[in-house]
């Protein structure tokens, strides 16, 4: 092991968030020496933004996703700057907007981290870390290739955990003919054009899946399947403001889901969709989600998040034109149904669900299965070694909704023990449970700056606590 360089701040992950954290805390504390843990080749692209997938597009307008906030137009002017996307024919969404491919976006925030790289304000570890520890007041990070470092503070920027299959899958989850993970870089190359697939979900992750299989000259019948049916909404063909107020939610989920349903009433009374409804509650969440009770959240998390990812997570209109025209043209189906059973054979992959409106049990045969049903994040603190081991020494803890990490209002980890520890924080979405809303790009990159101006401050108040003893 070599000896371990010293560093005031180690970030873990280097996807949008990690990168996020550090671009920022470099304005806010030039001085800082900064280490971010990333295996890939750049910072700022991690699972979403380092897709090289052309079919897979941002979900929101360019116009409206930023590295900096306040600046909405960040990244909309750096695309018109750089050309960079330059050749895409249809980046340009019938509602007018710039929909470029993710790895655009990926490219952007890489080129305005890569200048701190360079000049050594950043430094870039090429490791996945596999131990976190502390220790006379300084935290001990160790990757696998033997690089170590020592920090004052560690942000834990995780990446989304991979899927988890549904547990009536597991007696053919082992067979290549399932994709477990369809993010995964060619995970879907070897279906054949004429497979009949299966896919296990009907969110986001399914809307990319039939993009990228459309565009590789898929012809085989598709068949999507989730408890409720639900796919992701497009956007408003016209744009408008968040309209509601919501700021003083009623606490019982049921309450609050009426009182979201008579604002988009009051809504199309003026002319205005569903949209900005949906925007204003989440354009508030991180004001009331805190206020409310652990059960009520519980509540709402349990009946309303199917409806409200829905919603609020919409598909570009490129993606939502190739579901329409499958679905017009009866190549993909969508049911709502629930999985019972699977088992295999030579010729085929055979599940047996139960479908929701008819109650009744069917049968469907595959070629292929790819489970999209969304990150496993009530499991985090298992799917990397590093966090079972701060979890096992009592400095991290699950969130009380099964979406993350607990920590408090200034994003610092809670431990064991109830008590807060005070130079380890958590960013991005595995922090949700305590705002509420930190899965789009808007606000995973307000929370960024604010984890970074944190981080800032208490590197400052250790500078003045060291200057005094001195």
């Amino acid at each position: 092991m070599s000896e371990a360089r010293p560093f005031d701040v180690a970030i873990v992950g280097g996807g949008f968030t990690g990168a996020a954290v550090a671009y920022h805390l470099s304005r806010y504390r030039p001085g800082a020496s900064v280490a971010v843990f990333e295996p890939r080749s750049f910072l700022g692209g991690g699972l979403a933004y380092d897709d090289r997938d052309p079919a897979h597009r941002i979900n929101v307008p360019a116009s409206r996703m930023s590295l900096v906030p306040g600046d909405d137009t960040h990244f909309a002017r750096w695309l018109s700057a750089t050309q960079a996307g330059r050749g895409d024919e249809a980046i340009t969404g019938r509602d007018g907007a710039l929909y470029p491919a993710r790895a655009v976006f990926g490219r952007y925030v890489a080129a305005h981290i890569e200048p701190l790289v360079s000049e050594g304000h950043v430094a870039h570890i090429r490791g996945r870390v596999e131990e976190i520890s502390y220790s006379g007041d300084r935290w001990t990070l160790a990757t696998e290739n033997g690089t170590t470092v020592r920090a004052e503070i560690v942000v834990l920027a995780t990446t989304h955990p991979s899927p988890d299959p549904p547990q009536p899958l597991a007696p053919i989850a082992s067979d290549p003919r399932v994709i477990a993970d369809a993010l995964l870089p060619g995970a879907l190359n070897q279906i054949a054009p004429q497979e009949r697939v299966v896919i296990l979900g009907t969110g986001l992750t399914m809307a990319d899946v039939v993009a990228s299989l459309d565009r590789l000259g898929h012809l085989g019948p598709l068949v999507a399947i989730s408890r409720r049916g639900l796919r992701s909404r497009g956007h408003s063909k016209i744009a408008s403001d968040p309209f509601g107020d919501f700021t003083m939610p009623p606490a019982r989920a049921s309450r609050f889901l009426r009182q979201i349903r008579q604002t988009i009433g009051e809504a199309a009374d003026s002319g205005l969709s569903w949209h900005g409804v949906i925007d204003a509650v989440r354009a508030q969440a991180q004001t009331f989600w805190p206020t409310l009770s652990p059960d009520a959240q519980g509540a709402i998390v349990r009946h309303l998040r199917v409806y409200w990812d829905v919603h609020r997570f919409r598909i570009a209109p490129q993606v939502e034109d190739v579901l329409d025209r499958k679905l017009a043209d009866g190549s993909l189906t969508i049911l709502s149904a629930s999985l019972l059973d699977a088992r295999k054979d030579l010729d085929a992959l055979t599940l047996s669900v139960r479908r929701r409106a008819r109650h009744e049990v069917a049968t469907l045969s595959a070629d292929r299965i790819i489970v999209t049903t969304g990150p496993a994040h009530a499991k985090i603190l298992s799917t990397h070694p590093y966090l079972g081991a701060l979890k096992a020494a009592g400095y991290v803890i699950a969130d009380h909704l099964g979406l993350g990490i607990a920590c408090d209002g200034e994003s610092r980890a809670i431990g064991r023990k109830g008590g807060v520890v005070p130079t380890l924080f958590i960013a991005g979405p595995l922090a949700r449970a305590r705002f509420g809303e930190l899965m789009g790009l808007p606000q995973v990159s307000e929370h960024a700056r604010r984890v970074a101006e944190t981080v800032s401050n208490a590197l400052a108040a250790a500078a003045r606590d060291v200057a005094e003893v001195s």
